[in-house]
């Protein structure tokens, strides 16, 4: 409806030009068409192959660029090793240090485990199984040298800087 100049309602943008589509001046007749390539990532909902995708920011790894999705796969793979190396450490002299300080030293190390194996988690649910299977590996062979009985010279009285991690499902 138009009163007086004024739109009431809903009123709907009049259609943008084709973002795919550029016109060409520079061949001289100005009447070319150049098509522009534009990538569109779609979010996956179920587990897919490939190096095409989107882990945790916008464009990254980017498409088609082998090279940071690897070193993707990589960064996930050391976060989740070092989340199983602050759920099993055990660096905080208690004897040594007031309750304080360890308190507060124990909460700040609980939030970065905790932070990271989130990062962990939403990097999974991009639904990349190589990211899937790099989290995974990470985890288990972070849990294997930092807490399983592998390398460790005694088993006798684990007393943890913090609680270990639970699913409460």
């Amino acid at each position: 409806m138009n009163n007086g100049g004024h739109m009431h309602g809903m009123a709907m943008a009049p259609p943008s030009p084709s973002s795919s589509a550029i016109m060409n001046n520079a061949t001289g007749g100005g009447g070319g068409m150049m098509m522009k390539k534009h990538h569109h990532m779609m979010m996956h909902m179920t587990f897919f192959w490939g190096k095409n995708t989107e882990i945790l920011f916008s464009d990254w790894p980017g498409y088609d660029n082998l090279g940071m999705y690897i070193l993707a796969l990589v960064i996930v793979f050391f976060v989740a090793i070092f989340v199983e190396f602050l759920s099993h450490s055990n660096y905080i002299n208690k004897s040594n240090v007031d309750h304080m300080t360890a308190g507060l030293l124990q909460t700040t190390l609980y939030g970065l485990r905790i932070g990271l194996a989130y990062v962990v988690m939403l990097a999974v649910m991009s639904f990349n199984g190589g990211v899937f299977l790099v989290a995974i590996v990470g985890h288990s062979l972070g849990f294997m040298v930092f807490g399983s009985r592998v390398f460790k010279k005694s088993s006798s009285g684990k007393n943890l800087d913090l609680p270990p991690m639970n699913c409460s499902c």
